[in-house]
């Protein structure tokens, strides 16, 4: 049997912060060690550790509902492509056909956004890299992550993928909102490019986005593009994708063309929108006990997954 035979007209997507997800080269250890305190100490083994915890993840997201993993997952916090072709070699995933977008973008931490895909399911016709061009209340340019864009047909259904990972929340400015803000805007105005082209298109928007549904800047997205965000009511006192001292957050969203929601065209249609924080995605033990199991807290090696979960939507073809 196939490894696609089982529920081949069913499709996982997903998204997933892998948390400072960085490479065990030298050079990239002195830049993370100044940005996010990696210790240099073991972190071969640290790495070779993180790529198969991750190819873990990937492997079971969805696996319950449709017995495969997801034929698209967004990732966010990833330094180069180095990494990602040694993620699709991991053992837990080395037997689906993965393949990737990326493309490095100024952030200065080195983080990046970067698409994997099934290439027995999913096909790119073309990519980019579309810079934000966010400055702060000096003038001065934020050099924050690119949103990548993706244009590829499921089966035989052309998609639109866009992976954003917007400016972060600053404890100590307010300013940072309005920087998401015009990641929002910057958003809305790609839709719009799409849209030119095609008033049908189906379009997915996906990343963390450092806001909440109910925040300005998602609330604008998806007033502006007619958009339909299905995570909208996942996030309450008990589960998010995200915690920060004890309070969930869902700022991990993946959000959709209304066309995905109708019955009545062909195509694939939303069935389910979830959050996958399987148990051996948490902490067990400690304050932080059921909160993802994070990498580092601080200098302090924690050996996790990520301090993020992921999140995923299912679609179904229903003429297939």
């Amino acid at each position: 049997m196939s490894l696609h035979s089982a529920n081949s007209n069913c499709y996982t997507i997903a998204f997933y912060n892998t948390e400072n997800f960085v490479h065990f080269k030298i050079d990239s250890i002195e830049k993370a060690h100044h940005q996010t305190k990696i210790s240099h100490k073991n972190y071969h083994d640290r790495y070779v550790r993180k790529v198969n915890q991750i190819g873990r993840a990937i492997s079971e997201i969805g696996a319950l509902e449709f017995h495969k993993p997801p034929t698209l997952i967004g990732l966010a916090e990833v330094e180069n492509a180095e990494i990602l072709k040694d993620l699709i070699k991991s053992s837990p995933i080395l037997k689906y056909n993965y393949g990737f977008v990326h493309f490095d973008s100024p952030d200065k931490r080195g983080m990046d956004v970067a698409l994997l895909y099934d290439k027995d399911c999913f096909h790119v016709i073309d990519s980019k890299s579309i810079s934000l061009h966010i400055f702060d209340e000096f003038g001065v340019r934020n050099p924050t992550r690119d949103i990548l864009l993706v244009s590829g047909k499921l089966k035989n259904e052309k998609m639109y993928i866009l992976v954003n990972h917007w400016p972060s929340r600053h404890v100590t400015s307010d300013k940072s909102g309005q920087q998401r803000m015009l990641a929002a805007q910057k958003v809305v105005e790609l839709v719009e490019d799409i849209r030119q082209e095609n008033i049908n298109a189906k379009i997915i928007v996906m990343g963390d986005f450092n806001d909440t549904p109910k925040n300005d800047s998602l609330q604008y997205l998806i007033k502006s593009s007619d958009l339909h965000n299905p995570m909208a009511e996942l996030q309450s006192y008990t589960r998010g994708s995200f915690n920060h001292h004890s309070k969930w957050m869902l700022f991990d969203q993946i959000i959709l063309s209304k066309n995905f929601l109708s019955t009545e065209q062909p195509g694939c249609r939303l069935v389910k929108a979830d959050i996958f924080d399987a148990e051996f995605l948490k902490q067990t033990y400690g304050k932080g006990k059921n909160h993802p199991f994070m990498t580092f807290t601080g200098k302090r090696y924690m050996g996790g997954y990520s301090d993020h979960f992921p999140v995923y939507i299912q679609l179904k073809d229903e003429n297939y």
